[in-house]
């Protein structure tokens, strides 16, 4: 198997995950509220990467490096705790594959955005036609899928 198939293979996953995440999420939201899942959410996980950076000392064993990174790249936190609360709000009121199928899409605009412009020292990948004409299948098979 190719590295490209297995990081495909991976990145499938991560979606797979990510479904099942916003579905949890939005039932405990029910039941807590939403700023509450979205603490508990990131507490639990906290608690699992201390688990295995500390209790397991899995990882690379860089974190003392932590400083040399740039102040942005902080800043997904701070998107993680936007996400959990966007995904937990929006989840009940639309359903699960809308609320993902939207996500998907905001997700491949601002990587195509991010791609394009090589931003955060990521490649330069063009937006050429075919990656265009890729977006507008998927906004396309997304209007199939919120269509009541």
């Amino acid at each position: 198997m190719s590295v490209r198939l297995l990081a495909l293979l991976i990145a499938a996953l991560s979606g797979v995950t990510m479904a099942v995440q916003g579905s949890l999420d939005a039932a405990l939201g029910k039941v807590i509220g939403l700023l509450e899942t979205t603490f508990i959410v990131h507490l639990v996980g906290l608690v699992l990467a201390a688990l295995l950076l500390f209790g397991c000392r899995l990882g690379d064993g860089q974190l003392a490096r932590y400083a040399q990174a740039p102040w942005y790249t902080y800043l997904g936190g701070v998107l993680g705790v936007l996400i959990i609360y966007a995904v937990v709000r929006s989840i009940p009121k639309v359903g699960v594959a809308p609320a993902t199928t939207a996500i998907i899409l905001g997700q491949v605009f601002t990587a195509s955005l991010i791609d394009h412009l090589g931003l955060f020292g990521m490649e330069k990948l063009p937006f050429n036609w075919l990656r265009l004409l890729g977006t507008l299948l998927m906004a396309g098979g997304a209007w199939f899928l919120l269509k009541k």
